[in-house]
């Protein structure tokens, strides 16, 4: 990964250069190779890299006819990119996607997010036109935050940049500290700090200097049209072919790539088929523990290493490094977001990192595939629902009792979070039920004081929640559950990624 942050003042405000390197010093964990930065006038970028691509003459900032770039991330599809821009005239003084994505502005202006496939965020200053634009990957792999005054605007990498501004005040938002305590994350573009945003996956933020006026436009979500006119054999075929050249092209690197593998169906379907694009000289890493089988899934990661040929790095976490570790993890993520397994996942990518420098991993296939246990939960009470009151509130889209039930064994381990779901409130509105299973707010309460308690407002989180679950486009409650999960939960996910 990369870091970065970026300053833009207005009114002829100049950015001072001493406060935009301390700034981005607090990023420079983020890109321990090497280190840049941009200034002119009322624009600055200071930049932290991690060489992936183009290891000799990816040096950023970069800039080409007067248009400067601060990025973290990889596009994929670059080598084709490239390409096609050559055709259309365009020279290339370097093989890093960092210059195709400068190309591709030039040559296409905001509209290059619709030729881009990769994790990326950055922000790119338009000399000539007076335009800054800042973009966030369609589904919010790479972060970045921004903090809007009347003066300016600061964007970072992470959190703790902006905090790093001169002036800047860090206060509680309440507000987000309620999604916070009722999902484990934060909905929409808010932060837990108040006045510091998130650029939302799938959008981007132009800022016209001139005219010192900001504006967020989404460029990107996924689409949950219902394709009747395939069989299943062709999406099954098609697919695979997508998993299958996903993989090939993020494979696309000028350093050592392993993967994670925990021994699941996400990262041991991405295992497999990258063991066979790189001839089997694969390296996975695994994280287990040792407290009991019920703890862990090494038999299955072994399994699968030895299926696909590649070396498997064992990592067992113990109670000591969790004890070390916890202030590191406090500073690093900023925010508290998506639940303890930030701990395992450090000391799989700390090991991780001693071999190699990028790896692959399985995290949004529970989203994109409908793998989380509770949504079969979801779906028993709607089928039973529908059985037992004669309704049918999906139309043609709804999943039957008959369907459900050779899958209702995998639910025997669920037996207590069912019966806490099933207390109250049985076959209420579908955006009722899910809210109250995904709630973690009754337990995590009792922590905190009575005042915090007494203004905790359960229905302003609904009604924020609702917002995002009810989305137009999404029939069927399955997509319902998918698209809220890949809109709000997913981006918590990887965070801590």
């Amino acid at each position: 990964m990369c870091g970065f942050v970026g300053w833009v003042r207005f009114n002829g405000l100049q950015v001072p250069s001493v406060s935009l390197e301390l700034m981005g010093e607090v990023l420079n964990h983020r890109g321990p190779d090497e280190k840049g930065t941009f200034l002119s006038g009322s624009v600055g970028f200071s930049h932290r890299r991690l060489s992936v691509i183009d290891l000799h003459s990816g040096q950023q900032p970069m800039s080409r006819d007067g248009v400067t770039i601060a990025y973290n991330g990889e596009v994929y599809n670059y080598l084709e990119l490239r390409e096609e821009l050559k055709a259309l005239g365009h020279k290339f003084s370097t093989t890093s996607d960092t210059e195709v994505i400068l190309r591709a502005y030039l040559e296409w202006g905001q509209d290059l997010v619709d030729h881009l496939r990769g994790m990326f965020a950055f922000v790119l200053f338009d000399e000539p036109r007076g335009r800054l634009l800042a973009v966030r990957d369609h589904l919010g792999i790479k972060p970045l935050y921004y903090h809007a005054e009347e003066d300016g605007i600061v964007f970072s990498s992470e959190i703790k940049g902006i905090l790093r501004k001169p002036g800047f005040r860090a206060i509680p938002d309440w507000t987000s500290f309620q999604d916070y305590v009722t999902f484990q994350f934060v909905l929409g573009d808010r932060t837990l700090f108040e006045g510091i945003r998130k650029l939302e996956p799938g959008h981007l933020l132009a800022v016209d200097l001139e005219r010192s006026d900001l504006s967020v436009l989404k460029y990107w979500e996924p689409s949950f049209e219902v394709d009747y006119s395939h069989t299943d054999q062709y999406f099954a075929e098609t697919l695979r072919d997508l998993l299958e050249e996903s993989v090939r092209i993020q494979l696309r690197s000028d350093v050592p790539v392993g993967a994670h593998l925990s021994g699941g169906l996400d990262s041991s379907t991405l295992v497999s088929l990258a063991s066979r694009a790189t001839s089997g000289r694969l390296t996975a890493f695994h994280g287990r523990f040792a407290e009991g089988p019920e703890f862990e899934e090494t038999e299955f990661a072994r399994l699968v290493a030895e299926d696909a040929g590649v070396n498997l790095v064992e990592i067992t976490p113990t109670a000591q490094d969790f004890t070390d570790l916890l202030p590191r993890l406090v500073y690093a993520m900023d925010e508290p977001t998506a639940g303890p397994g930030v701990f395992p996942q450090f000391m799989v990518a700390k090991r991780a990192a001693e071999d190699v420098k990028v790896v692959l991993g399985g995290q949004g296939g529970d989203e994109i595939f409908g793998g989380y246990t509770r949504y079969l939960v979801a779906y028993l009470e709607q089928a039973l629902k529908g059985a037992i009151l004669e309704s049918n509130e999906e139309g043609e889209h709804i999943v039957s009792l008959s369907s459900i039930i050779p899958h209702l064994p995998v639910l025997a381990r669920y037996t207590p979070m069912m019966a806490r779901f099933w207390s109250d409130g049985l076959f209420e509105p579908m955006d009722r039920r899910y809210f109250r299973l995904i709630d973690r707010s009754e337990g995590a309460l009792s922590l905190y004081g009575e005042d915090l308690r007494a203004g905790f407002d359960r229905e302003s989180t609904f009604a924020r929640f609702q917002a995002l679950f009810n989305h137009p486009d999404t029939r069927s409650y399955l997509n319902k559950m998918t698209h809220f999960d890949m809109a709000a939960n997913l981006p918590a996910l990887l965070h801590v990624e």
